[in-house]
């Protein structure tokens, strides 16, 4: 093949991967080390130096996992910095210090409420990571169900080339208790707005769009802040009851990317009946839409009565795909599972951390 040729070829897999082709594409680990001992949500968001951060819910923490009286030792978030380079992964696990030395949540919410910090973007030098708010439930005994969703805030991130120890973070209110929707379960810049998405809380539990200009972003994001109405126009403020369905049954958690190959946004998210097992691929040819219904691109072995890995009480979700690692045509995704018997995490180190899995796109 001549020089011109191969050129040639290696410029159309660039094109249609939407990633640089690189000898430099890696599959992620997330080994147990340096006190790091499982978490979920697992968001990815590539900084300009090259680096990812990786965005880490209840995180479990120590030499070895513990539960007492169905309570894990974890902090609420925590984050992860991984790099790529010569095809070698890594990754080193950030749990915020306090003055005395102990482990905190990385994005800290006043007691008794606390954040599950979950998709995020890059402004400049900024990082930027939604945050739902969580509180618990009364007499409720459950660990995955004891809690309520009861806001949206905003984290804003500086001083990414120090040590993450000393990141400054910054929050802003979003969106206060009580509207049913809170923007958080994916976060993407398209032009000159960030666009937000949110699980409406009623009904059939739809996806519902939020939008803020980058421009507004430092100085009020609330006051700037646009929601997708019925009639297709962006309005000022938040009023979920007023907005467009933009999906159908949606998820908390979820991703959605632009393909540049295909000319279109990809959705991926588990299936709302999380019993399946299966994780949806949507696509659109705008954020707004209109999204197919969903195909289904994987299902989680785990979720399965004939794998080796099934428990009764284990459920698995937080899927999501993770664009960097994007290589011709196929995508990264990640999943956690997790279990109803709490106190099974003290015993079943195969849960309870991100899956890796790659998959080739549908024709």
């Amino acid at each position: 093949m001549s020089v011109h040729r191969f050129l040639s070829f290696v410029f159309i897999l660039l094109i249609a991967s939407a990633i640089p082709i690189t000898a430099e594409t890696c599959q992620p680990e997330f080994p147990f080390k340096n006190g790091w001992l499982g978490s979920d949500a697992a968001y990815s968001i590539p900084l300009n130096d090259g680096r990812s951060v990786w965005i880490f819910g209840d995180t479990l923490y120590g030499d070895k996992r513990i539960v007492v009286e169905n309570e894990p030792r974890m902090v609420r978030n925590a984050i992860g910095i991984s790099t790529c380079k010569g095809g070698k992964w890594d990754i080193e696990y950030v749990m915020r210090k306090n003055s005395s030395g102990q482990l905190i949540d990385f994005f800290q919410a006043k007691s008794p409420y606390w954040y599950w910090a979950l998709d995020g973007f890059v402004k400049g030098e900024q990082l930027w990571v939604t945050l739902l708010c969580l509180r618990s439930v009364p007499n409720s005994g459950s660990f995955t169900l004891g809690f309520a969703t009861c806001g949206t805030d905003l984290a804003r991130v500086t001083g990414l080339e120090q040590d993450p120890q000393k990141w400054e973070v910054k929050i802003y209110p979003l969106v206060s208790d009580g509207v049913h929707a809170y923007p958080s379960a994916t976060a993407v810049v398209d032009g000159d707005f960030v666009y937000i998405f949110a699980l409406y809380e009623k009904g059939s539990r739809p996806m519902v769009l939020s939008r803020i200009p980058l421009s507004g972003l430092d100085k009020d994001p609330k006051a700037s802040m646009q929601y997708l109405a019925k009639d297709g126009t962006w309005r000022a403020g938040f009023e979920p009851a007023k907005a467009r369905h933009v999906m159908d049954k949606g998820n908390t958690e979820m991703t959605v990317r632009y393909h540049q190959g295909r000319k279109q946004w990809l959705a991926v998210m588990n299936d709302p009946q999380l019993e399946t097992g299966n994780i949806l691929l949507r696509t659109a040819p705008k954020l707004t839409g209109p999204w197919s219904d969903g195909q289904v691109i994987y299902t989680i072995p785990e979720m399965q009565k004939s794998h080796p890995s099934w428990d009764k009480d284990n459920f698995c979700y937080a899927g999501k795909e993770h664009p960097e690692l994007r290589e011709g045509n196929t995508i990264l995704i990640t999943y956690a599972c997790n279990t109803r018997a709490v106190k099974k995490l003290e015993t079943m180190p195969h849960i309870y951390f991100p899956k890796v899995v790659r998959l080739e796109l549908p024709k």
